[in-house]
């Protein structure tokens, strides 16, 4: 099994010069209108230099200019007409440079001047530099340039952000057979002891002995037991915060196989416990005072004898029934179960994150997740939070004229709708039924992936929504 790097030592050291220390090539951010200034103030050499590269200041558009040894002296970095606009629309655009530049120690001009929050353009750069390179060899992996820690920002601050992004990015990108049930949970101790939070599972048969019949069924067919992993953290007498995260490391969609293109992403199906997980590392490092619990159900959904069937009839912890109409819909079940738990308890926040449908994606694609919530207050504050972090998200209805879709003949629900639309609305709706005790219940059905290559933001594994709710529950709770 491939162990992940321990957070604590993911220092801001490789990506950042905290200390200012040593001379570095200033970068500096251009807008259409500030090009002309700035070209007036560079020696004829590198005026012609810039003709030559024909550098406009385009959205994006890098230029290194050169000084009389051959060396880098400076670099611009183009912003285009409405610089507000451009890192509205792309928040980690300053991760472009991150891949254009050769190794050494470079410094940001003009921040300032351009309303460059400090914060969002540490994330860009870190996210430039992060890069999956596990399975690589050691003459494989590639260093990267380092920045001077921009000023306005908090190192602590920056850091756990970085440790939760990168972790949540380690932990999906890990290929099924390094990444199973038996490795996610060692990923959650890894969380827990970081923060001396105390941890425990119920693994294989001990789920039906403890009453996790959901998360048992779905995952008995693999090699790999299945497993609910909690963590707890923080003071009883602070308010509850419980956080859910689907734990299914790989999806092969069970006896309702996934057609073979539909089975190569496969391997990030556990990304909801992987944001779960980076969310508490953020919790704990920055100490909200709130009783934190996080509960990981974990299984593989695999093909064997004992794989459980379409129509199948299975009581859930809560008591209700479940008729099962298909296989490949195993996510909700085991969250079913954890939710039911969460809310023995109660908590004063609940918030369950999955990679859950095909159908958020074709609402709103892979870079909006949607979210689900009957509390207003809540929706709105987490939207201002979303705005203020620049970590995008969009509130969808738990629209109950759509309940009646998930009513069965046999059981007192079925799992999935018998209608071809609204899947991820009606995925939410029945997520709602083992909803109690609780103030607040969010539901968050995200992607966990880049389709396609951006500025911070490599094709791969991603972290979404985890800086929105980290931003809203530190404003709720302190």
């Amino acid at each position: 099994m491939l162990t992940l790097t321990p957070l604590p030592e993911r220092g801001l050291d490789a990506i950042f010069n905290t200390t200012r220390d040593q001379p570095s090539v200033p970068i500096t951010p251009l807008s259409s209108n500030s090009l002309d200034s700035w070209q007036k103030d560079q020696t004829p050499a590198a005026q012609s230099w810039l003709k030559s590269e024909r550098f406009k200041g385009t959205r994006g558009q890098i230029v290194r200019i050169p000084n009389p040894e051959g060396q880098i002296k400076e670099v611009g970095f183009g912003l285009g007409p409405d610089p507000a606009d451009y890192f509205r629309s792309n928040p980690f655009a300053l991760g472009a440079l991150v891949k254009s530049l050769p190794v050494g120690q470079y410094k940001l001009n003009e921040l300032e001047e351009f309303e460059i929050d400090p914060v969002l353009a540490c994330l860009g750069w870190a996210n430039g530099s992060y890069g999956f390179d596990a399975f690589k060899n050691a003459d494989q992996q590639t260093d990267r340039p380092r920045l001077d820690f921009p000023r306005g920002a908090e190192p602590s601050q920056v850091q756990r952000l970085i440790e939760a992004v990168f972790f949540v990015r380690d932990l999906v990108n890990m290929p099924a057979n390094a990444m199973g049930p038996i490795a996610l949970e060692t990923a959650c101790r890894q969380i827990a002891s970081s923060h001396k939070a105390d941890v425990c599972s119920i693994v294989g048969d001990d789920l039906l002995t403890s009453n996790f019949p959901l998360i048992h069924t779905v995952g008995r067919a693999a090699a790999q037991a299945p497993r609910l992993v909690e963590l707890t953290w923080g003071e009883e007498s602070h308010p509850t915060v419980t956080l859910v995260g689907k734990g299914v490391c790989f999806d092969s969609g069970g006896l309702n196989l996934k057609p073979g293109n539909s089975m190569t992403l496969m391997k990030k199906d556990m990304g909801g416990a992987a944001h779960v997980l980076g969310l508490s590392h953020l919790i704990m490092s920055a100490r909200l005072p709130v009783r934190l619990r996080t509960l990981v159900p974990i299984v593989e959904n695999s093909i064997s004898a004992s794989a459980f069937r379409p129509g199948d009839v299975i009581v859930s912890r809560s008591g209700q029934s479940v008729e099962i109409g298909n296989t490949d819909a195993e996510g909700r079940l085991i969250l079913a179960d954890a939710l039911s738990y969460a809310c023995e308890v109660g908590s004063e926040v609940l918030i369950d994150m999955a990679t859950l449908t095909g159908a958020a994606r074709t609402a709103l694609g892979p870079d909006l997740p949607p979210f689900y919530s009957d509390d207003d207050e809540f929706s709105g504050a987490l939207a201002k939070a979303s705005n203020q972090v620049a970590d995008p998200l969009w509130r969808m209805p738990l629209w109950p004229g759509y309940e009646s879709w998930l009513d069965s003949k046999v059981a007192d629900v079925n799992h999935i709708a018998d209608a071809p639309m609204a899947g991820s609305i009606t995925a939410a709706l029945f997520l709602k039924r083992f909803i109690s005790n609780v103030t607040t219940w969010a539901h968050f059905d995200i992607y966990a992936w880049n389709l396609k290559s951006k500025p911070g933001q490599a094709v791969g594994g991603e972290a979404q929504a985890i800086r929105a709710l980290f931003q809203y529950l530190q404003s709720r709770f302190t």
